[in-house]
């Protein structure tokens, strides 16, 4: 079924400014799903801190026993209770997911967030999120597995936050990142100031939801 509801799907590499864009989706009146909430949830049930290892396992069990699309189907439920006629769904992570979103919307586009790699571990550290390989998990190494820190001793000082980074997106990659990535339908380059980036996010928004209250060429 078909429902009369137009998805903008953000993919791209972890760190890469997806939350960035949906930030500034949701301040301007759009209403923004986060697919990894689903993880996050499960979780939070499960009595399970928020860690990268423990979300990763939780992600590879859902779509084991419920299929690649396990979570998009739980997003998509989500997306239709906040009663929006548009919403921004940040975090895809594979081709079916997507395949999933265009068959039971009305409308789909979706766009590749990407940014250069010792970006993006920058950025991630900076954000600190407890599944986030930043410094914090760097320092006293928990939630790393052991093959990330053997993995990050033949490295420079940093690498135990760079090795994790690796390691997820490995996971992810696995999930079939790589392939939703390629059928995206646009493509945000995150390369520049941040301010450039707010910008970029801003004007396709405006484009894609065409005719929505925020958007008007004054404000870009």
């Amino acid at each position: 079924m078909v429902n009369k509801m137009k998805i903008i799907g953000f993919v791209g590499l972890p760190g890469s400014g997806k939350g960035e864009a949906s930030q500034i989706a949701r301040q301007h009146g759009l209403a923004v799903v986060v697919m990894g909430d689903v993880i996050r949830l499960e979780a939070a049930r499960q009595g399970l801190e928020p860690t990268d290892q423990n979300l990763g396992r939780i992600g590879n069990a859902l779509r084991a026993a419920h299929g690649p699309d396990a979570v998009a189907k739980k997003t998509f439920e989500r997306a239709l209770a906040t009663g929006n006629d548009v919403v921004v769904v940040d975090g895809l992570r594979s081709r079916e997911e997507a395949d999933f979103f265009r068959a039971h919307a009305d409308e789909f586009h979706l766009v590749e967030v990407c940014a250069p790699a010792k970006d993006r571990l920058k950025w991630l550290a900076a954000r600190g999120r407890p599944d986030d390989p930043g410094k914090s998990q760097a320092d006293d190494g928990k939630g790393i597995d052991e093959d990330t820190k053997i993995i990050a001793s033949c490295r420079e000082p940093d690498s135990l936050a760079a090795a994790a980074l690796e390691q997820r997106e490995c996971r992810e990659m696995g999930w079939g990142m790589c392939e939703v990535m390629k059928i995206a339908d646009l493509k945000l380059i995150n390369d520049g100031s941040l301010d450039d980036f707010r910008k970029d996010v801003k004007k396709l928004l405006g484009l894609l939801v065409a005719g929505t209250s925020f958007y008007s060429e004054e404000q870009l």
